[in-house]
This record gives structure tokens, sequence and C-alpha cells, in this order.
């Protein structure tokens, strides 16, 4: 009988978030050239440049925390359903925004989809303070960018809402 390896665990969580990530890029690298830059942005906007290097640090860190989690509360379990259910849930917005922003070109939408991601992610790191502190204070550090893209999305929505 073949056993999975200890680091296994470890590793899958760690890199599932990027596999949304690494779809959405498709996307966005499409779209950048062709639409994102006729838009209006504050100028506050990071540049482009920024975003893959600072998504794919938050997604190993929400993804670890999530492997900690899991490993607290022994695997998938009745114990485990609300923690890692309330970050799939966040993980499927996380992952939807990027087709409806840039895909579907609805800034507004994407402003939506980007709130309830923020509030998801806030619910999941308060479900997983009392499992794993660690596990918790690695998505800080996600909730601080949460606050800038939903503050970025919004200005680029106000900004260009007349824009087809």
């Amino acid at each position: 009988m073949e056993v999975v390896p200890a680091w296994a665990p470890a590793v899958g969580f760690t890199l599932l978030p990027h596999a949304g990530g690494f779809l959405g890029s498709n996307i966005t690298k499409r779209e950048i050239p062709t639409w994102y830059e006729t838009l209006q942005k504050p100028s506050w906007c990071p540049p482009n440049w920024v975003f893959a290097p600072v998504w794919g640090t938050l997604y190993t860190s929400m993804g670890y925390g999530s492997y900690l989690v899991w490993k607290e509360l022994g695997g998938f379990n009745e114990k485990s359903v609300v923690p890692l259910g309330l970050y799939a849930g966040n993980l499927a917005l996380n992952w939807a925004w990027t087709p409806i922003f840039f895909g579907a070109h609805k800034m507004g939408w994407g402003l939506v989809t980007l709130l309830l991601t923020t509030g998801t992610a806030t619910a999941t790191t308060a479900s997983w303070y009392n499992i794993n502190k660690t596990a918790a204070y690695l998505m800080v550090p996600y909730l601080a960018w949460l606050s800038l893209a939903s503050a970025l999305n919004y200005r680029i929505w106000k900004d260009n809402r007349n824009k087809k």
C-alpha cells in the first residue's frame, strides 16, 4: 500500500491557491494591453509588474495557513467543515474576480466580488484564530492587500463607468 509522504499535504495545500491564479493570469495577460491599459487609474495604482509577485506570495501564505488548520484539526472532518469551508468559498470568490473584472470587463461586479472576498477572508481568518494563530496571522497580509485592491477596483469603476 502506497503511503502519502508527510510533506505532500503541506505542498498540496500551499500550491492549491496558485491554480486559480495561474488560470486567471492567462486572462489578465491578454486583457492588460488591450483593455486595462486604456482605463483611467489613480496615481497610487501599483505598477503592473507588482501584482504577480504579490499574489504569488499571498497565495503561498494563505495556502500554507490552510494546511496548518487542516493538520491541527486532524484532516477533513466535522471540525474542519466551517474553517476550511469558509476558506474554500473565499478561494472560489478570489478566483472568480479575474474573469469578472478582466474577462467580462464588469468593473462594478468585480468590486462586489472583491467585497465578498474580503468578507469571507475576514471570516476565514477569525475562524482560524482559535485553531492556529499562525494560520490566522498568515492571512493578515492578504486582508491588507484585499483592502487596497477593493479601493483600487472602486476608483477604476468610478472613473471609467462610461467606458465600454
